[in-house]
């Protein structure tokens, strides 16, 4: 018998990580469902990709803000007649000014993005991943989540913690959950927050971290930190007082 198609669902699919990871799912074979914000761009990525992979996409339209949009996505994702295997949580943005410089709106609809989407997504998925006795989840967290750098970092830092018990809870019942922590990576996410990107050994080509995540997530890892400079970066954060990491709140903000 002729392998069975996997589906992956992946939020934030038309710009940076979550398109990259499009990219190389469709690469290998899977079938997608992407969800974003703009139906124009969506529509566009997804024929690209039906023609580059010969793959089915579906596209969902979604605001993850909106509580209805989101409810459509957990739908898709706990339907148990079309499955979803892998759920990439990736959706994501920051705010360039510091907590008290932003309104409490603004960093309201950043938290309804990196955790209630995260949490409620996770929810949907986990319920039928368990249930079929197989499936996985990579959430998209940021090397951010080990330093303290406001509430983009708190919000990370659950990331985190979530991940890793979730991985520890589900892996008994056929569930992979990990964790993708970034560093600078060379995409979009900075010119939408009005920053400048950079270009030098801190910054990763998104083809790397997306190839090096997969990899890690068919070993079983938990936690998945591409590049060399960015796994001593998570080994200071041990030694280091959290008074002198303070410092590092400026940086890619500029």
């Amino acid at each position: 018998m002729p392998p069975q198609k996997t589906t992956s669902l992946i939020t934030g699919a038309t710009a940076g990580i979550g398109h990259e990871y499009a990219v190389q799912l469709a690469a290998r074979g899977d079938d997608l469902v992407l969800v974003a914000r703009d139906a124009a761009r969506l529509e566009a990525v997804a024929e690209e990709l039906r023609r580059a992979h010969q793959v089915d996409v579906e596209v969902l339209v979604a605001d993850l803000t909106d509580r209805a949009d989101l409810a459509r996505v957990e739908a898709r994702l706990a339907d148990r007649d079309n499955p979803v295997d892998l759920l990439v949580n990736n959706a994501g943005f920051g705010l360039k000014k510091r907590f008290l410089d932003n309104t409490a709106d603004e960093e309201t609809a950043m938290l309804e993005v990196l955790v209630t989407a995260v949490l409620r997504l996770s929810h949907a998925a986990l319920g039928a991943m368990a249930e079929r006795g197989h499936g996985g989840i990579i959430n998209v967290s940021s090397v951010a989540a080990f330093l303290p750098r406001g509430s983009y970092s708190a919000a990370k830092a659950w990331v985190n913690s979530f991940s890793e018990w979730a991985h520890l809870e589900y892996a008994s019942r056929g569930v992979k959950v990990m964790a993708l922590c970034p560093g600078f990576t060379k995409t979009e996410f900075h010119e939408r927050m009005q920053v400048t990107r950079g270009d030098g050994f801190m910054w990763l080509d998104v083809e790397f971290l997306v190839s090096t995540s997969l990899k890690d997530f068919e070993k079983g890892r938990v936690y998945s930190i591409p590049g060399a400079q960015y796994k001593a970066v998570r080994a200071l954060t041990s030694v280091i007082p959290n008074r002198v990491l303070r410092l590092t709140q400026s940086m890619g903000r500029k």
